[in-house]
């Protein structure tokens, strides 16, 4: 598919990107666009690699704010530490909480949206609930604040 691919794609490239780096031993800038650019080659279709700024910019963001989108999700996922919550699901909370929190253009509920359409993906029958509970949480903060 050559030219633009739509948010959702994107969303679920930098999903894939971003779950793959949990899994790595040191995490450096250099290694996260490593990474981005390996999936780019191996797993889109010719054309398709120019056509990813929107999941580029997710990834790169995620993992700039990581600590503070992880003290988020630990402020409103009530008695759970953030090292018992999966990796599926913490990779989406942290994607959800970076687009409500840094992409001004992104409505809180459509991140929310998303959010649970990924977990519908890549998660299993629980983690819709759980993801929709935490972001519901972040999203009214944010909107209160605003």
């Amino acid at each position: 598919m050559a030219g633009k691919t739509s948010r959702r794609k994107e969303r679920q490239f930098a999903f894939q990107v971003l779950y793959s780096i949990n899994f790595a031993d040191t995490v450096s800038p250099n290694h996260v666009d490593t990474t981005f650019d390996h999936f780019l080659t191996t797993d889109c279709e010719d054309g398709q690699e120019a056509a990813m700024p929107f999941a580029r910019t997710l990834v790169q963001g995620v993992m700039e704010h990581l600590d503070e989108l992880d003290a988020t999700i630990a402020r409103f996922s009530k008695h759970w530490k953030l090292s018992r919550i999966a990796q599926v699901e913490l990779t989406i909370l942290r994607l959800g909480v970076f687009e409500m929190s840094y992409v001004p253009d992104v409505p809180v509920r459509v991140a929310i949206n998303e959010a649970i359409e990924l977990s519908k993906e890549f998660g299993d029958d629980n983690s819709r609930n759980f993801i929709n509970g935490i972001l519901d949480g972040v999203g009214k903060e944010l909107t209160e604040s605003s």
